[in-house]
């Protein structure tokens, strides 16, 4: 499955786009992130690059946490894959696997594993304004 246009408006909006590496706005430091929230060894202070290199990075960034979610999360609808996604894309794969969401999806008890979504809604234990929107509208897109 890929992702739709749904799930990738969350992840563009919620990430922005930005050409120069800038620290993780949870921790003031690592990980640096470029593009549309990309993360990496390769991401370091001083680097910039493209749009076009932001959306080569998005894609490459997006089939890995698409295998990710099939994987955790093999029974899903276009929307729940999408909003699955972008929950991984923000917060890495591992935070998927093992989770209540994750298993309350898997469970079928798709109200509840939808309500699951808002309580990541933290960086450095405080809640972010920013997290608490995108995890709104992943919960109304995994609704839908």
């Amino acid at each position: 499955m890929h992702t739709n246009a749904a799930g990738l408006k969350i992840i563009k909006d919620a990430e922005g786009l930005r050409l120069n590496a800038y620290p993780d706005p949870g921790t003031g430091g690592a990980p640096w992130t470029i593009g549309y929230g990309h993360t990496g060894p390769d991401v370091h202070p001083g680097l910039t690059i493209t749009s076009e290199r932001a959306t080569e990075l998005l894609a490459a960034d997006l089939a890995r946490f698409e295998l990710a979610v099939s994987s955790l999360c093999p029974v899903t609808t276009d929307n729940q894959f999408a909003a699955l996604v972008s929950f991984a894309y923000n917060l890495g794969p591992g935070a998927l696997k093992g989770s209540t969401l994750c298993r309350l999806h898997n469970e079928g008890r798709y109200v509840e594993a939808a309500a699951q979504f808002q309580r990541s809604n933290k960086a450095a234990n405080q809640v972010l304004p920013g997290l608490t929107k995108r995890r709104a509208a992943e919960a109304a897109l995994y609704r839908k």
